[in-house]
């Protein structure tokens, strides 16, 4: 039986176990990014693996996202399992033709003859003061895309479930961070630490377990309640259930979920969920027009509209570019106090 005891697993270190983890199982994989081998990761997600696993399997790459997100591709229609590492979302959009035009449409190009099973990950959305252009959430832009899969962790159990699945996926993979999250856990960061490091919606991580893994396309009900479901995903859970605790002393007790994925998109809990509870919200930390949210919003009308005593409403970043002062930046994004004032309208308790 595993055992579920906290581990106090900090999200970088999460993300470490689960490659370390299928590397030693699979000499097939390797990881390339800048930085992520003599450097230990910009962000010290690799510490540790040059050493274990050599400069075969951990390699340093030039400064060329164009350049090694090809050789990942090829490496990957070749018969190896590449992890490539952006060490931000905002840096791979100069590698659009070879993650989203070759990637994804591999399979169906050759006929079958060529897979791509390669994962790409790294940080996505605002970073903390890092300006408008490397602060991109680019999930909405690519979920458009048939053939990707798409998963966004929320917690240290998400990040190691997750890129396990991902890594074993013969399907290409986006694995989408956030670098504001990756010291949550072990210490918990100010913003997450009542969250991820023994707060009341702390999941646990399996303990020694190598083949623990979460399915894509299953999502999770993080907080079970009657009176409002609110939908959300990677780091705008916090801000969700950071809203939902505080409206608990108002008497709304709101459902939260945990989508995990956004390709494949699990709607099957957030309409069983609607059903029970008749209102919806959606937390989605990227542009509005044309937003993961809108998608949300849209099937749920589609097959639970019947069911709904109100609008659904998304809650979304500003429609702006993302401010690099630290105070604009913070209102830009959907913290708590959106979330709230939205459950507030949609439940008539405005």
């Amino acid at each position: 039986m595993v055992s579920t005891t906290d581990r106090k697993l900090e999200f970088r270190d999460a993300l470490r176990e689960a490659m370390n983890e299928e590397m030693r199982q699979d000499d097939r994989i390797f990881l390339m990014g800048e930085e992520v081998a003599q450097y230990n990761g910009a962000y010290k997600v690799s510490k540790g693996m040059l050493d274990e696993f050599g400069p075969r399997r951990v390699v340093d790459s030039p400064i060329s996202e164009t350049a090694f997100s090809g050789l990942g591709v090829g490496a990957a229609m070749y018969g190896l399992r590449p992890i490539i590492e952006f060490m931000s979302w905002s840096f791979c959009l100069v590698a659009a033709d070879q993650i989203i035009n070759n990637a994804p449409k591999m399979l169906y190009m050759s006929g079958g003859q060529f897979g791509c099973p390669a994962v790409f990950r790294g940080n996505n959305g605002a970073g903390g003061q890092l300006g408008s252009t490397h602060s991109w959430c680019v999930e909405s832009m690519f979920s458009q895309v048939p053939g990707l899969k798409i998963a966004i962790p929320a917690t240290p159990r998400d990040a190691k479930g997750l890129l396990k699945t991902a890594i074993r996926d013969d399907d290409p993979v986006f694995n989408l961070e956030s670098e504001r999250m990756l010291g949550a856990g072990a210490r918990g960061d100010k913003d997450f630490s009542r969250y991820l490091s023994g707060g009341r919606w702390a999941p646990p991580l399996p303990e020694d377990d190598a083949d623990f893994t979460i399915p894509f396309g299953k999502a999770e009900i993080v907080k079970p309640g009657d009176d409002c479901t609110v939908v959300t995903f990677g780091r705008a859970l916090h801000f969700a259930l950071e809203a939902a605790e505080a409206l608990e002393e108002e008497g709304i007790d709101c459902e939260v979920i945990n989508m995990r994925t956004v390709r494949p998109l699990d709607m099957d809990t957030v309409i069983k969920s609607v059903r029970k509870t008749s209102y919806c919200v959606v937390v989605d930390q990227s542009w509005p027009f044309a937003s993961i949210g809108s998608e949300v919003a849209k099937q749920t009308y589609d097959l639970a509209l019947d069911d709904l005593d109100n609008k659904v409403i998304v809650v979304n970043n500003d429609d702006v570019p993302a401010p690099y002062a630290k105070h604009l930046e913070a209102a830009m994004l959907p913290h708590a106090k959106k979330v709230a004032e939205a459950i507030r309208a949609v439940t008539y308790n405005a």
